[in-house]
C-alpha cells in the first residue's frame, strides 16, 4: 500500500494517508475558493481510517451544515474536508502532499461557481454540480 505524506506551510502539521486514493476532483464551489484562498482547490478522497497526522494537530471549522474543514491554525493552510454523508472518508487538498503530482484529478466539481475568468483548458470531465 502507498503511504503518502505532506503538511502545511509553517510545518506545525503533518499528516500520513496510505492510498490509494479514491477520488480525485478540482472543485470550484465557491466555499472551497473562500476556504483555501484561491480560484480552485485540488482533493483526493481516502478511506478516514488511513490518515494520521504525524505532528501538531488540526483546528476545525465547521463551514457549512455536515462540513468540517481542517486547516493549520499558526499559518491557516486548507488541508482537510469531512462531509457527515461521507463519514469513513476524508478528502485532502493535493497541493498540501510533499509530492502533489503523485495524484491526477480525474474531472472539474461545481463548474457551476467558476469564477468567470477560469479557463478549463484540459480535457476532464465538467460536473455543474456534485452530490457531496
Amino acid at each position: 500500500m502507498t503511504t503518502l505524506v505532506g503538511g502545511c506551510f509553517c510545518g506545525d502539521v503533518r499528516f500520513a494517508v496510505e492510498g490509494p486514493e479514491l477520488y480525485a476532483c478540482f472543485c470550484h464551489c465557491e466555499s472551497c475558493r473562500k476556504s483555501a484562498g484561491g480560484a480552485f482547490v485540488p482533493w483526493a478522497i481516502f478511506p478516514k481510517d488511513g490518515f494520521r497526522l504525524t505532528s501538531g494537530t488540526l483546528t476545525e471549522h465547521h463551514s457549512t451544515p455536515g462540513v468540517t474543514r481542517g486547516h493549520c491554525s499558526r499559518c491557516g493552510t486548507s488541508l482537510t474536508y469531512e462531509h457527515e454523508r461521507r463519514a469513513g472518508q476524508i478528502d485532502i487538498t493535493l497541493t498540501s502532499f510533499d509530492d502533489p503530482a503523485a495524484i491526477n484529478p480525474r474531472e472539474h466539481v461545481w463548474v457551476e461557481d467558476k469564477l468567470p475568468w477560469i479557463e478549463i483548458g484540459d480535457d476532464l470531465p465538467q460536473l455543474e454540480r456534485t452530490t457531496s
